[in-house]
């Protein structure tokens, strides 16, 4: 009976020194450096906008022709366009940037005004290609030059750049120096300054090109070449900056 009293005591006085030994374990672990401190931070957004001109033009002309028939659209149609691509290749040289983007060969309905089944009255046909130009001057060229040719829609006319990229880099810089801007006149105010910057963000960057849409071609030869003035284009950068701000 008295050695089983001392193993328990031996025992209890393992238990008491493991006990210990957790404890200021604990302790020293919650006193570990490796917890940062918490930081104030500032979110600030900056937003830039380049205006700069086009650089190319791409016209979208269509030729729509409408038959009786289905085949006939068709058939009209293809020898009307291959008139208007002859046109505009002599025009503008063997080189031209032209391509197709869209054809439909639909049927055209009466509905009777009783109501009822409505029937088929013909077909229109539709063919559309796309010009590209980086001579902005020959504009209202190829839009005459079309007209003149049996074409007889311009879908649209849009301004563009061929390099919008290098564009939006600088934007994009003059909004990370705005964000930056705000962000210290943020602390400033505060009686802080920036530590670091903890994260930046991209956003949209969507340029604003000049177009025109519907416009209809004329049959006639105009006396003077259609005037096209290009004007400008803005490409907007937005950057959003999360930085630290102590003493």
């Amino acid at each position: 009976m008295l050695i089983n009293r001392r193993g328990l005591r031996h025992l209890a006085k393992v238990l008491w020194a493991v006990a210990m030994l957790a404890w200021f374990v604990s302790a020293a672990w919650g006193q570990r450096p490796s917890e940062k401190p918490a930081y104030s931070s500032a979110r600030v957004t900056g937003e830039a906008a380049v205006t700069t001109k086009p650089d190319q033009a791409q016209i979208d002309i269509g030729v729509v022709t409408e038959a009786r028939d289905a085949q006939a659209a068709a058939t009209e149609n293809a020898e009307k366009l291959d008139a208007v691509l002859g046109e505009l290749r002599k025009a503008l040289g063997p080189g031209a940037d032209i391509k197709s983007t869209g054809y439909t060969l639909t049927p055209m309905y009466h509905y009777p005004k009783e109501g009822g089944t409505p029937t088929i009255t013909g077909y229109s046909a539709t063919n559309v290609i796309r010009v590209k130009t980086s001579e902005l001057t020959q504009v209202g060229k190829i839009i005459d030059t079309a007209a003149q040719s049996s074409a007889n829609r311009i879908q649209s006319l849009q301004f563009t750049l061929e390099d919008e990229q290098a564009v939006y880099i600088r934007a994009l810089r003059e909004a990370v120096a705005k964000a930056r801007a705000k962000a210290e006149a943020m602390g400033s105010a505060l009686g802080l300054k920036i530590v670091r910057v903890l994260s930046a963000e991209e956003g949209g960057h969507p340029s604003r090109p000049l177009y025109a849409e519907g416009m209809q071609a004329r049959a006639a030869a105009p006396p003077v070449q259609t005037p096209v003035e290009p004007g400008t284009i803005e490409v907007r950068a937005t950057v959003i900056l999360t930085v630290e701000i102590a003493p």
